[in-house]
């Protein structure tokens, strides 16, 4: 049985230049293993704490060498001869260890960092790859790729109030041919925007943030590149929308300072189902603020058989929080960010709870990400049939894709592909 014998922390860079937490878990039999934390720009009030330095001579603040002094000063000591493959309890000690519920002292980055690591390095052990160290089904399931490709909001500098505009490849037989789709149209909607004169720069998550005069106009520029890509609008390929509603919801208002124009909970219910009613939505998330429950519910009563209504800052990846929101009829599906709960057990807790009431889950990455393409394992592992990591662009987004495109090949024909969704 091999056991921990060392814990290393780096002070890394993500995808957006700030720094982050990466991890190392060295055995005594000498297998190694690091993982590496992504951060988030729209977040949900009620996620784990992210420790940052708050040094302002040092990343404008946003250092993490206490969260790495964490890893290597507290924790380590404490985990040093465990058998890596009692992933439960080695998070349940590092949560004791904390002594918060939000994980406030030691750093929900700091303990991501090490609870993946030592993931990974249980599966180097087991001689298993991590999404079958994890999941252990008979069957595997390849996800649906949900690319956001047109960027608005907190993603980028643009006057679109709607935070993601994705495309949904549903209708193929295998996550490859899924994936090449998706390429295509977004090669072909850069072609398109760049023929209106308008920009290809990227935001955060690899999509394109042109300046778009309404939220209509995005939702048609995606039509005619699906079409000019040779797919069927609709039937081989759907489309969704992250509205981020908590970014522009202040005083039981929605403001969509892009358009001018502010709406009560009802009427932003109204121009939501309006939007299903005309375009191919097949899942909306973040639909309404997460402290509008009451707006979470009318949501809910109106588009709730017709789409995926998915939660993510109103959820934050925590079973407690999402058992409020199931007990109070809000939503049918789950965003699942580790880095929300901090922990793999954590994940893997509210993934379960979602699956036990019938919600669909959707694994995620962050704006701020690595190039660690733990979630392409995850998603393979837990078998939800949905993904969002960003538009094919990116070095940090393309390796989630390419992993999952790695264990399509070992997987073969074993492999399942597709949603498995509440709808």
């Amino acid at each position: 049985m091999a056991v921990i014998e060392a814990l290393q922390g780096l002070e890394i860079l993500d995808s957006r230049g700030n720094p982050t937490v990466a991890c190392t878990c060295i055995l005594d039999n000498g297998i190694r293993a690091t993982a590496s934390v992504p951060s988030g720009a729209s977040t949900g009030s009620k996620e784990a704490h992210e420790l940052r330095d708050h040094d302002s001579e040092r990343y404008r603040g946003k250092g993490v060498l206490k969260a790495i002094s964490m890893i290597e000063n507290q924790i380590a000591p404490v985990l040093l001869g465990v058998d890596p493959q009692e992933q439960e309890a080695i998070d349940d000690r590092m949560q004791q260890l904390d002594g918060t519920s939000n994980l406030e002292v030691l750093g929900a980055n700091a303990i991501l960092g090490v609870s993946l690591a030592v993931a990974k390095a249980a599966a180097l052990d087991s001689g298993k790859p991590l999404y079958a160290y994890m999941g252990g089904a008979e069957q595997y399931r390849l996800p649906v790729p949900f690319m956001n490709v047109l960027n608005g909001g907190a993603h980028a500098a643009n006057n679109i109030d709607i935070q993601e505009f994705m495309i949904v490849p549903t209708g193929f037989s295998c996550f490859s041919e899924a994936l090449r789709a998706g390429t295509e149209i977004y090669h072909a909607l850069a072609h398109i925007l760049h023929r209106d004169g308008l920009s290809t720069s990227v935001g955060d998550e690899g999509g394109f943030a042109p300046n778009i005069p309404s939220i209509d106009m995005a939702f048609e520029y995606l039509l005619e590149a699906i079409a000019a890509a040779g797919y069927k609008v609709g039937k081989e390929v759907q489309l969704a929308i992250d509205v981020a509603a908590s970014e522009f919801y202040e005083a039981e208002q929605y403001h969509l300072t892009g358009i001018g124009k502010q709406y009560s909970a009802a009427e932003w219910v109204e121009v939501l189902a309006d939007l299903v009613a005309r375009y191919p939505i097949m899942s909306i998330e973040d639909g309404m603020a997460e402290d509008d429950y009451a707006g979470w519910k009318l949501l809910t009563e109106r588009l709730g058989d017709q789409v995926q209504l998915v939660g993510d800052d109103v959820f934050v990846t925590q079973a407690r929080v999402l058992r409020k929101g199931i007990d109070q009829h809000i939503g049918n599906a789950i965003l699942i960010k580790p880095n929300q709960v901090g922990t793999l057990t954590g994940t893997l807790l509210t993934i379960g709870l979602a699956k036990q009431v019938g919600y669909s889950a959707m694994i995620s990455h962050r704006s701020g990400e690595t190039d660690d393409t733990f979630i392409a394992d995850l998603v393979v592992a837990c078998g939800t049939g949905q993904i969002k990591t960003g538009a094919p662009c990116r070095g940090e987004r393309l390796a989630k894709y390419n992993r999952l495109l790695q264990i399509e090949q070992t997987l073969g024909d074993a492999a399942l592909f597709g949603m498995d969704s509440a709808i």
